[in-house]
């Protein structure tokens, strides 16, 4: 069955592993050509612990993303979590040779390479430099220096560290799986990807994607990244205490939670009971709604307050680095009855709910545009982008080969030297053009191909 150009997204996370499939629609909208799903039993908090049980639940998710499909999975874009990751703040300068030149593209790769010179804890390594704001020759607040003349440019940077060995384990689940790593990106980007407008980014917005075993925090402000964290609790630590509070087992105490959880214990009176069957024929257990949203309410309030926490080390009480979009909420754990009142309540910002629904196609499946799958929408935007990107270069590529048998019969029909000048510059303008600048995360994402295959 032929689609057209289709990529597709692999979300690993601690409770399911996600793959979808889609491509990009005549007017930009992403639509779903078929997704699979299976529950992850190889990752604890975001990090691989078994690497056979991971690659049958990856396995698993692409078969069944295959038969919704009728498409073969080969090149994955994956995401990277866990408790590992952490990020830190760095300013850097080079001092240019020439003020009399412009700074060029050179310029700023040699001052990002310089940044990957830190030093780090051992096991880990640099795997995201983010530039944030440039100066040149003490001129502050600039975002592309390029072009401009200066001696000495400045940058501060948001650099994102992890363990080198959890993201080799994550590359070799992919490579024994049966694919190919196309790309990884940061989680809380791909989610932020599905679920944040522009003038939210710009008007400074935290995301917070409560997952099952982490809940992942993204700032931004002035519509670049400025913070992200990792907090290693999400939604199955409040089902593991429903569990020991009621004395049930975890699939019982999941159930619990989906039906009948709320964040706000005030919002459940004191007669109403739920009744849970016993096991082997024992008598049922009767469990009243006050008593297990008082549970999920206790373990909630904690995990809202370490993401707070990160939130002021931000700098969100400065008048400057407000932000004043709020919270944005997306992840399973998001779909807790009350919660968005909860965060209100304490953190006192706006917040709503993260839906990635407004880039798919209208006639895309309900359940898709959960909050659930923000993650893996998220990554299938990162995958289609790139392989945009990568048909672009291709197309140029092959416009160029083209051009020159084309160019050398025309130097022997026409043999005038200002013509063949005329021809030249042509083609000059078409290869200079096909130079598209790279990003940084994509350099970086070749480096860390070159890591993995290498590491073989």
């Amino acid at each position: 069955m032929e689609q057209g150009k289709y990529s597709v997204g692999l979300d690993i996370g601690t409770t399911k592993i996600v793959a979808i499939i889609g491509r990009e629609n005549e007017y930009g909208k992403i639509e779903i050509l078929g997704s699979g799903k299976s529950k992850s039993l190889g990752v604890h908090r975001g990090v691989v612990n078994n690497i056979t049980q991971t690659i049958a639940s990856i396995q698993q998710a692409v078969e069944q993303a295959e038969l919704n499909s009728g498409l073969k999975i080969g090149s994955v874009v994956v995401g990277i979590a866990g408790q590992h990751i952490r990020s830190l703040q760095h300013s850097d300068y080079i001092t240019r040779p020439n003020a009399e030149e412009v700074i060029n593209e050179d310029d700023l790769d040699l001052l990002c390479n310089q940044v990957y010179k830190l030093v780090m804890l051992p096991g880990e390594e640099i795997i995201h430099v983010l530039p944030q704001e440039y100066r040149v020759d003490g001129q502050s607040e600039i975002k592309e220096p390029m072009g401009m003349y200066g001696g000495r440019l400045e940058a501060n940077f948001h650099v994102v560290v992890g363990q080198v060995s959890s993201i080799k384990n994550i590359g070799r689940c992919i490579k024994s799986a049966g694919l190919d790593l196309g790309n990884i990106t940061l989680e809380p980007l791909a989610s932020a990807e599905a679920v944040l407008s522009q003038e939210e980014k710009e008007a400074g917005v935290a995301l917070i994607d409560i997952g099952g075993g982490t809940t992942d925090l993204a700032i931004f402000k002035d519509g670049i990244i400025r913070h992200t964290a990792v907090i290693p609790f999400g939604g199955n630590v409040i089902t593991e205490d429903i569990k020991e509070g009621c004395s049930i087992i975890e699939k019982q105490a999941e159930l619990l939670k989906i039906k009948f959880g709320s964040a706000w214990p005030g919002e459940n009176k004191d007669n109403e009971i739920v009744s849970i069957p016993g096991l082997r024929g024992r008598e049922p257990k009767e469990i009243t709604l006050k008593n297990l949203s008082k549970i999920i309410h206790a373990r909630v309030v904690e995990i809202i307050e370490q993401v707070y926490v990160e939130i002021r080390n931000y700098g969100h009480e400065d008048q400057k680095k407000k932000l004043i979009a709020g919270i944005v909420l997306t992840g399973g754990g998001s779909q807790l009855k009350h919660l968005k009142q909860l965060v209100e309540y304490i953190t006192g910002m706006d917040t709503r709910i993260g839906y990635p629904n407004e880039h798919l196609a209208g006639d895309s499946d309900d359940s898709i545009a959960s909050p659930l799958y923000a993650t893996a929408v998220g990554l299938l935007m990162n995958a289609l982008k790139n392989d945009v990107r990568n048909v672009t270069e291709a197309q140029e590529e092959t416009l160029a080969t083209e051009e020159q048998p084309r160019e050398q019969q025309q130097q022997e029909e026409v043999l005038v030297g200002e013509e063949q000048q005329h021809v030249q510059a042509q083609r000059q303008t078409v290869t200079a053009s096909s130079r598209e600048r790279k990003s940084i995360f994509d350099k970086w994402s070749e480096k860390l191909k070159d890591f993995l295959d290498n590491a073989e």
